[in-house]
């Protein structure tokens, strides 16, 4: 197995990095530390984040320093003041044996004067920057990029999915042409194959994983629900794990406020990040969830950007955003460093595409989740609850003098009733809440909310409301490409506005359908075909004027 020894690092280097634990390195690392370290070379590196990427740019770059030069000799760009932080802080751990090296971040949303007086008293051998911050310090004259000979792009796709194409550009056009750009992105869009192509001279492509592709360590889940039942079950599925630490992802400011009051008001350690609240405020809320004071994050995924927290359970899909790499990123929070964990998508019967283009792209197949009962949640809770109590360490020295007094108040019970008023104490919240509660399902993918009877085809008819078709124009339209076959039984008939759907007797199903295509509705051909699932979909949220019971045809 590859050791950090043999990547060719020095005995300063390889110091820090034992001291901070590690052992091997990860497989980025082993990627691309060899090749920076091997001379002149551009790199696009695709990883996901939490792949230990830091440590693939930060080290080489640590190691090329020339620490003689007081000029800043390495700019590393990312998208966000937080990442930036982190990666100057995993940075400064690197290089706490290497003496004299100076690595500052600069980022917006801080005192620019103090990060001039840095510049300008200390000087940087590295500097890590969001782009419009390091683009004004650079315009007031206190960065000098002339003997910069390594830039580090990080998370480039999502500096570009946040405006910074042109920041990049003017900051590109500013470093010395024979120097090295270092490109890391999880996804590979169009924009930076751009970057790649303009900046870059016949750039190494390292892909850990596939491009695109989801981490392999994340199970992906759906729950396919009404919309007005999305909140209900992401308490079930929050209550259901006891021990989650993770992230809701919602589409807008106000829903992600409104999601996070709703869960504080009814007892959940949560909290909202999006971008209303001041920087005071975001620094305070990220502050508590990297520490698990909060253990639910509400956010949208702008404010998220830059939010890189170690051992998060579950990423939960509130809404599923637009693009599928932005799913991507969202999923791949979790399940870092080998670890296993879960991406959850709650999503209308509207939303069935977007689940079947991020499986196309990730290569990835959703588990249809089962919404958990309240028994069921209950048993959960109480289960863990067993196994936090038998595996909770206890100092025997520390709770020796309180001891006398428990024994003394609680003597008069005896165990059953100690333990029911224990259970009772933690989850009377929960059990109260259950108890009255009617159990719900997923609506299920292939039919959704409109019923199959047994032996019986549903077929999609390409006419409707806006043609003037009723139940009976439906059964006409029928009866005319079927009469040879005077008993055919017409089962449920659902009419929207351009089509409709109708259950017909599977055993002459083909039939119709080939009959009604060789038909016309004023002038019209008319489209037919056994549903699809998103036609299915698309029925199942629109209002129906439905005919259940069963029509033969006379």
């Amino acid at each position: 197995m590859t050791t950090f020894i043999d990547l060719g690092l020095s005995e300063k280097l390889l110091k820090a990095i034992e001291e901070l634990g590690f052992e091997y390195p990860m497989p980025v690392q082993e990627a691309v530390i060899p090749y920076l370290l091997g001379g002149e070379r551009d790199v696009v590196a695709l990883a996901q984040t939490g792949t230990g990427k830091t440590a693939a740019f930060g080290l080489p770059l640590l190691e090329k320093l020339d620490l003689q030069n007081r000029n800043t000799q390495a700019l590393v760009l990312s998208p966000t003041r937080e990442l930036c932080v982190q990666i100057a802080e995993d940075m400064m751990d690197f290089a706490k044996h290497t003496e004299g090296v100076n690595i500052v971040p600069v980022y917006g949303g801080a005192n620019i004067r103090t990060q001039m007086n840095h510049l300008a008293h200390g000087g940087a051998h590295i500097i890590v920057a969001t782009p419009g911050r390091l683009l004004d310090l650079m315009d007031r004259g206190y960065v000098h990029l002339e003997d910069v000979r390594n830039v580090v792009m990080d998370e480039a796709d999502e500096m570009l999915n946040m405006g910074f194409q042109e920041d990049i550009d003017a900051i590109l056009e500013a470093v010395p042409e024979d120097r090295n750009t270092l490109l890391f992105s999880a996804t590979m869009p169009d924009e930076i194959a751009r970057i790649a192509k303009k900046y870059m001279r016949n750039p190494q492509e390292i892909v850990i994983g596939n491009r695109n592709e989801s981490t392999s360590t994340v199970r992906h889940i759906q729950y396919t629900v009404q919309s007005h039942d999305k909140y209900q079950t992401l308490r079930r599925i929050v209550d259901f794990y006891p021990r989650m630490y993770g992230i809701v992802f919602c589409r807008t400011k106000a829903e992600t406020q409104e999601i996070a009051d709703r869960l504080i008001r009814e007892g959940y350690n949560a909290d909202a990040l999006h971008g209303d609240l001041s920087q005071i405020q975001r620094d305070s809320v990220m502050s508590r969830f990297r520490l698990r004071n909060i253990k639910l994050l509400v956010a949208t995924d702008v404010a998220a950007r830059g939010l890189d927290v170690d051992d998060l359970t579950h990423i939960i899909n509130y809404t599923l955003p637009d693009e599928t790499e932005v799913y991507t990123h969202r999923s791949g929070r979790t399940g870092r460093a080998g670890k296993t964990g879960i991406s959850i998508a709650i999503v209308t019967p509207r939303e069935a595409k977007k689940i079947r283009d991020i499986e196309k792209v990730t290569g990835k197949t959703f588990e249809v989740g089962t919404i958990p009962t309240g028994r069921e949640i209950c048993s959960k809770q109480i289960f863990s609850l067993m196994d936090r109590i038998e595996k909770v360490d206890v100092d025997e020295d520390e709770i020796a003098s309180l001891l006398p007094g428990v024994f003394s108040r609680l003597e008069w019970m005896d165990k059953e009733e100690l333990i029911k008023k224990m259970v009772s104490l933690e989850f009377n919240r929960i059990i109260s809440y259950y108890k009255d509660k009617e159990d719900f399902q997923v609506t299920r993918q292939k039919h959704f909310d409109v019923p199959l009877a047994a032996g019986y085809a549903k077929i999609f008819i390409g006419v409707g409301k806006m043609d003037g078709m009723g139940p009976k124009h439906i059964l006409s339209l029928i009866n005319n490409c079927m009469r040879e076959h005077p008993k055919i039984d017409v089962g449920r008939v659902d009419i929207f506005t351009r089509y409709c759907l109708v259950d017909v007797d599977q055993s002459c199903a083909d039939e119709i359908v080939s009959q009604l295509q060789t038909m016309h509705v004023r002038g019209r051909a008319v489209k037919a075909g056994f549903a699809t699932e998103e036609q299915l979909s698309r029925g199942s949220e629109k209002k129906k004027d439905s005919k259940p019971k069963k029509y033969r045809r006379k």
